[in-house]
């Protein structure tokens, strides 16, 4: 077992990848185990429920066309699937299903305009789901049939605050990236990595429309997908480039802070996606984090295994606003 800890995280290997496997997002299952779609590969993998010995070895589901992005769960064991190349959204029916066996997806919706690059997802009600487009800068709004096999789209949201930038010196780079849902206050949170937001809009909770303009939460970070904590009132960003978890308040003006990855931690290098475990303990306390072992941006130019990681957080030390030096020493995987 890969354990790597600092002072507000604890860093659990729960599987590994050959390098140069780019994981993408992520879904748990209600028995533990996990669904990562590999960008890269244009596949789908399971990951077996993390027990007390890890790492667990991953077992192939399906390899797609498309390069497949954002995997959102709609019911029990029924999965959606965001690829772009051709953007599309297939649909897993995992009800007794095995790993190994063939897990065959029934294309529910392809998109008619060109170009459309599908990136994060999330429900925002039980049949609607809102997709990001990180080339054409906007939001996407996928309806569901009743039996989920088909689906309609229109755009969501378009906003400057998810524009992708074409002349950025560190192109490719998404605009609008992930997007989560915050039910209780009906807020729709999202970043944009080439400008270094993270931003919210209020939702209609009966019409599940914009319900005024987006607003600046945080800016500074190179957020790619989060989880978010409503509880606390914080989300905790993977910023991929950066190689850190950053702890976000959810209200406009508060400080962001580090809580992995600083001093750097070679187990968490482009980290992609986080997601809180199922276990009723789990939310705001017990996370799982994607990496890419530094497909795209190695900080030293050295490819690692792209990684599961189980991320379980601590409140019981001081957190680090973005900027400030570790202890040093607290980081026994250097």
């Amino acid at each position: 077992m890969m354990t790597a800890e600092n002072s507000c995280a604890t860093l659990i290997t729960v599987a590994s990848f050959p390098q140069q496997y780019f994981l993408e997002n992520l879904a748990v299952r209600a028995d533990g185990s996990i669904l990562v779609t590999v960008l890269d590969r244009k596949q789908l993998w399971y990951v077996p429920a993390p027990g007390p010995d890890l790492p667990v070895d991953p077992v192939l589901v399906h390899t797609f066309d498309n390069h497949a992005m954002g995997i959102v769960e709609t019911e029990p064991d029924i999965f959606y699937v965001c690829a772009f190349g051709r953007a599309a959204v297939d649909r897993f029916d995992l009800r007794g299903w095995s790993p190994g066996a063939p897990a065959q997806p029934v294309r529910v919706l392809t998109f008619e305009q060109p170009g459309a690059l599908l990136n994060g997802c999330c429900l925002i009600a039980p049949d609607v789901m809102l997709i990001a487009d990180s080339v054409a800068g906007l939001i996407w709004r996928v309806d569901l049939a009743d039996d989920g096999l088909s689906a309609a789209e229109r755009v969501w949201l378009p906003h400057d605050s998810m524009a992708f930038i074409p002349d950025h010196p560190l192109n490719p780079i998404p605009g609008v990236n992930g997007v989560r849902y915050a039910a209780r206050t009906h807020f729709l949170y999202y970043t944009s990595t080439a400008q270094q937001l993270f931003a919210r809009v209020a939702v209609d909770p009966v019409t599940h429309e914009p319900a005024g303009e987006p607003e600046i939460v945080a800016q500074g970070m190179w957020g790619d997908d989060f989880c978010i904590d409503e509880n606390t009132g914080v989300a905790y960003l993977t910023t991929h480039r950066a190689n850190t978890i950053d702890r976000v308040p959810l209200q406009p003006g508060g400080t962001p802070v580090i809580v992995a990855g600083e001093p750097f931690n070679e187990h968490l290098v482009g980290p992609s996606s986080a997601v809180w475990g199922r276990g009723p303990t789990d939310y705001g306390r017990l996370a799982y984090v994607t990496t890419d072992g530094g497909t795209r941006t190695p900080p030293d130019g050295k490819l690692r295994p792209a990684q599961v990681l189980r991320v379980e957080f601590s409140t019981e030390y001081p957190l680090l606003p973005r900027g400030t030096p570790a202890p040093a020493g607290d980081d026994p995987a250097r």
